[in-house]
């Protein structure tokens, strides 16, 4: 997945009113991240609200997403859930078992917070010995609380030739230019860097794209950035796609995900509000600032001829 920047959506998961999953939303979520330029998708993740759904409901979704897919794209998909080391790797192996290409662990439920990075090497050494030859990678997801892994310990990992992606979310790009410095020579290994703050910075240090929210409100923008990021003639035009984004974090995060529902069902998709972790709009001011952001991301498009997918 190192061949090319690319940006790899970490998906949202649509709900009906009475919070069971909406497939058929899905399937045109599926499909809009696919034709907005996708190069990957990273399947039960945090912006999917993995921690409302159960396995069986994990299973059943990603394995409905790789068959929406159809080989078109590699996908990734959490699956290291459960009490004890043992269940993890359980839950690890039926969730490969849907064909994704890699399992993702999420790097805060292998160690406890008081934990040192020791405790946390050795469980996930533990865990790789349980799952055979999968596929791995790594998610600084910050809940239940963020564990950024260093470095020195990443580069160990990845040159057991097992870990194959690594979103990062440190928020540092000094320490991100240190992880792609320390993982190099595995050529299969991609660093894909969350932080749109410093997103220009962090390609042009050699991560291999962008997985961040911003691009479940305009994945093409995303795409587009990851496409002309060192194009010297577009730079007035790049630096004013990096500014959207740093300028506009806090609307994007404040009521998320079900902020970015909102701005695709504004934008055309047939997708509802409803997520079962508790997010909402609160107010009319907050749909109002949305509105706003969706007013400049079209001014923007407009700057940089942009041509945004339609649904």
């Amino acid at each position: 997945m190192n061949n090319s920047k690319k940006f790899i959506p970490v998906m949202l998961m649509p709900f009906k009113e009475d919070l069971e999953i909406d497939y058929d939303a899905l399937d045109r979520l599926v499909d809009f991240y696919l034709e907005s330029g996708a190069g990957g998708l990273f399947a039960n993740c945090l912006s999917s609200e993995m921690y409302q759904l159960s396995v069986e409901e994990m299973v059943d979704s990603v394995s409905h997403i790789v068959h929406r897919v159809n080989g078109r794209v590699p996908i990734v998909a959490t699956g290291s859930f459960g009490e004890t080391t043992a269940e993890q790797a359980e839950n690890v192996k039926k969730i490969y078992e849907t064909g994704v290409s890699a399992i993702i662990l999420i790097s805060s439920l292998l160690a406890k917070e008081e934990d040192s990075e020791d405790v946390f090497r050795k469980n996930v050494y533990q865990l790789l010995d349980l799952t055979g030859d999968i596929p791995v990678g790594f998610y600084e997801c910050p809940i239940p609380y963020k564990r950024v892994i260093s470095p020195a310990l990443l580069g160990e990992l990845v040159a057991t030739g097992r870990v194959k992606y690594h979103k990062d979310t440190c928020l540092d790009i000094v320490n991100v230019r240190q992880k792609i410095a320390e993982t190099e020579a595995e050529r299969t290994f991609g660093l894909y860097d969350a932080y749109m703050v410093h997103a220009v910075a962090s390609l042009k240090a050699g991560s291999a794209g962008l997985s961040c929210i911003q691009g479940n409100y305009f994945p093409e923008l995303v795409v587009w950035l990851c496409d002309n990021y060192a194009n010297v003639e577009k730079q007035d035009k790049i630096a004013k796609v990096q500014e959207f984004f740093a300028g506009n974090m806090a609307v994007m995060h404040d009521t998320y995900p079900a902020s970015a529902k909102y701005i695709l069902k504004q934008r055309g998709m047939r997708i509802g509000l409803t997520c079962r972790n508790g997010s909402v709009l609160p107010s009319t001011e907050t749909t109002k600032q949305l509105d706003l952001l969706l007013q400049d991301f079209e001014r923007l498009s407009d700057e940089i001829d942009l041509m945004s997918v339609k649904k």
